[in-house]
């Protein structure tokens, strides 16, 4: 083909105008106030999600260690004698590995345990994210009390 066999262009047909360029930029604007909020909380949520599981593992670790020594571990002892036996009193007579490993909770911190507890028997616990009691949303404290 030649210069000659195309067909003429006008100037409308260079490209797009500012105008819907500028359509286009607000439209997806509006879009991303829409959509990223949403998808901004998901990682929070997440990770309260697997406080939850964390917790409700272990605290069925520790009704087993009742269920074979007739006790729960003292808060002295602590979440470690679901790993290693305990060797302070009272020592348990049928203790077993419970659990291959203690878990850290999703902000890297350990969980808290505390027997007898405010909340029942015992109390498994995280500070949330910003490692301190209270606060709400991502700071918010998880426990074994909120899953039941």
């Amino acid at each position: 083909m030649t210069q000659a066999d195309l067909p003429p262009h006008s100037e409308k047909d260079a490209g797009f105008s500012l105008l819907e360029l500028m359509v286009v930029v607000v439209i997806l604007s509006v879009l991303a106030l829409v959509i990223v909020p949403r998808v901004i909380d998901r990682p929070d949520q997440a990770r309260a999600a697997r406080a939850q599981a964390d917790i409700a593992a272990i605290a069925s670790a520790v009704q087993l260690y009742r269920l074979d020594n007739f006790r729960y571990p003292t808060s002295e002892q602590g979440l470690s004698a679901l790993v290693t036996r305990p060797g302070s009193d009272p020592v348990p007579a049928n203790w077993s590995q419970y659990m291959d490993r203690l878990p850290v909770d999703p902000w890297g911190q350990p969980y808290q345990y505390l027997t007898p507890g405010v909340h029942g028997d015992f109390d498994i616990f995280t500070y949330g994210a910003d490692a301190s009691p209270g606060g709400d949303g991502a700071n918010a404290d998880i426990g074994s009390w909120s899953a039941k």
